[in-house]
């Protein structure tokens, strides 16, 4: 219901030019498409840093794909790499685990866990490490170029969790989907292997009277601050003095056995399996909240410091041409991303409740605005 008609043409243009392209369908292609718009653009940044010319051989780009994913334990991404790592030219042997590897690739394992659970640790010197004179020394475009790899397939390991997606296993269907109705399922039951017939999902299991109500809170709630923000911009100090508030509040959520939102995934949850552990270093190490109690310098990294279309933008454009491109365009058309609905209501602005989530996800990283 999402969609108009025409944005369906463009979806099964965007579903064929993939086909043609790759010569299948994965299960993220096709949950993806959904939304239309992100979805060309989620396609052709992948594809560029994959398949087009870059620093990086094309195995060391697959090759990376499995570390980002295993720092996630995301099994999914990582058969989708070993597979594609195969196929362009890459070593066997290196699918044995990480003490197979150049010396150069495995370098990349503190940057790697590091963006991938604290990465407002990151440092300088973790890059001079990296580019520092020698024979398994990285030079900057193809460290850029590894960096966009690692960063996007920790992102799109969190994509594949919260949709539900598993591997394309059913022989008697399309490339793994079934074909259902989803009128009152979630759609990621469209790429996995959910028993539709026995999931009983009817309206009480939902408590969709529960969540209408809360709905409602939540509308009335981003109304009153909309109002309150056209009423009064707040001073540096007023935000400041906010940002400390909310941090104290958290804390108290968090440490009283009581979290509104999962934090990320951390090792310490389950054990590590064999196929993932082997490309993994220190499987330990995992996210771990940056505001502890009784701290007062938090390891905060100021956006402003550092913004994408200050300073990153041109830094990866001008080591890695047009990739930067290309992910700006992907940054801007999810930043913006709304078909103005919730539930059952039309014409509602999101635009509160949408950079609520986008400041919250990059404040558990650490980063501040």
């Amino acid at each position: 219901k999402v969609m108009q008609a025409n944005g369906l043409d463009e979806r099964t243009n965007l579903l064929v030019e993939e086909y043609s392209t790759s010569g299948r369908l994965d299960n993220i292609t096709q949950v993806m498409s959904i939304h239309t718009q992100y979805l060309e653009s989620f396609l052709r940044s992948q594809f560029y840093m994959l398949r087009m010319d870059g620093p990086l051989p094309l195995p060391y780009r697959h090759y990376i794909a499995i570390m980002a994913a295993a720092r996630h334990q995301c099994s999914y991404l990582i058969n989708m790499h070993v597979d594609e790592f195969l196929k362009t030219g890459g070593i066997a042997e290196w699918l044995n685990g990480l003490e197979y590897i150049p010396q150069r690739l495995k370098n990349l394992n503190e940057i790697n866990k590091l963006l991938a659970h604290r990465p407002w640790l990151i440092t300088k010197e973790h890059i001079q490490k990296l580019v520092k004179t020698g024979e398994n020394n990285w030079s900057l475009p193809e460290l850029v170029h590894a960096v966009v790899l690692l960063a996007h397939y920790h992102a799109l390991a969190s994509f594949v969790f919260g949709s539900g997606i598993n591997p394309e296993r059913d022989p008697d269907t399309s490339n793994g989907v079934r074909l259902i109705a989803v009128n009152n399922f979630c759609v990621c039951d469209l790429a996995n292997d959910n028993n539709i017939e026995n999931a009983s999902l009817t309206s009480s299991n939902f408590g969709i009277a529960d969540s209408l109500s809360e709905l409602e809170a939540l509308m009335e709630r981003m109304k009153r601050l909309q109002e309150d923000k056209e009423d009064e911009e707040a001073s540096q100090e007023e935000m400041a003095t906010r940002f400390e508030k909310e941090k104290k509040e958290s804390l108290l959520v968090i440490s009283g056995g009581i979290c509104a939102f999962p934090v990320p995934f951390s090792f310490d949850d389950e054990i590590v399996s064999t196929d993932v552990s082997r490309y993994i270093e220190d499987p330990g190490f995992g996210y771990k909240d940056f505001a502890r109690r009784g701290e007062d310098h938090l390891p905060t990294f100021r956006a402003q410091d550092y913004t994408w279309e200050n300073h990153g933008f041109s830094l990866v454009n001008r080591l890695y041409s047009d990739i930067g491109h290309l992910l700006d365009e992907k940054f801007r058309m999810v930043y913006n991303l709304t078909y103005n609905t919730m539930a059952t209501h039309e014409d509602v602005d999101t635009t509160t409740l949408r950079r609520a989530l986008f400041n919250y996800v990059h404040c558990m990283y650490g980063i501040r605005y």
